[in-house]
């Protein structure tokens, strides 16, 4: 599906002010995503949790790396520098015990999976590119990573792409797709690696 632009949209840092409305950003733009139902099976209990676990990532990224959000808070993206060994998230086994109840072990599986699979040379990362579904296909997320990669330090990029549609938007900015790997229940997730070379 081709990609509506709109006019240039004004992007600016976000603060630990927005960051429920960040998180809650995230799980809705995700929602469709079958990733999200083999982590919280329960529908009546699934947005609740999401955004509960996003949250965790998101307070981090306020204190550990930058969030890019459209100003009017349709659209963000959360990014992490590797650049240098990164903390867990404060109290983080706490946190996503109390955020996913029953689930949580679904989502530690999902932790060690990443982990496994992100690359051991630095290079920053990009969590979540997030757009509202009412104005998902307006160039937001295309303006969000063009804006992101302007300030690249001469390092590469990496994400993990979690459907075709994302990674087909990301192939489309120069990034490159690396062995793929799944949930327990089949579900695919494509990492990919933008190098230095494009900057």
């Amino acid at each position: 599906m081709k990609e509506t632009f709109a006019m240039r949209p004004d992007i600016r840092r976000a603060t630990a002010e927005d960051a429920g409305q960040v998180a809650e950003l995230i799980a809705t733009a995700f929602a469709g995503l079958k990733s999200l139902a083999y982590l919280v099976p329960d529908r009546r209990e699934r947005h609740k949790i999401m955004i509960a676990s996003f949250r965790i990532l998101v307070d981090h990224a306020v204190e550990h790396g930058e969030i890019d959000l459209v100003d009017d808070g349709p659209a963000a993206a959360v990014w992490f520098p590797r650049d240098a060994p990164m903390p867990d998230p404060e109290d983080y086994e706490r946190r996503l015990a109390e955020a996913t109840g029953e689930w949580a072990e679904r989502f530690r599986a999902l932790d060690a999976l990443f982990a496994a699979n992100h690359p051991a040379e630095p290079c920053h990362y990009l969590a979540f590119l997030a757009v509202h579904p009412k104005r998902q296909n307006q160039g937001l997320g295309a303006a969000l990573l063009r804006h992101h990669h302007a300030r690249l330090d001469g390092l590469p990029v990496y994400l993990e792409a979690n459907d075709p549609r994302n990674r087909d938007l990301y192939a489309r900015h120069g990034y490159q797709e690396r062995p793929s790997f799944a949930l327990p229940d089949g579900t695919i997730y494509w990492p990919m690696w933008r190098p230095v070379t494009l900057d």
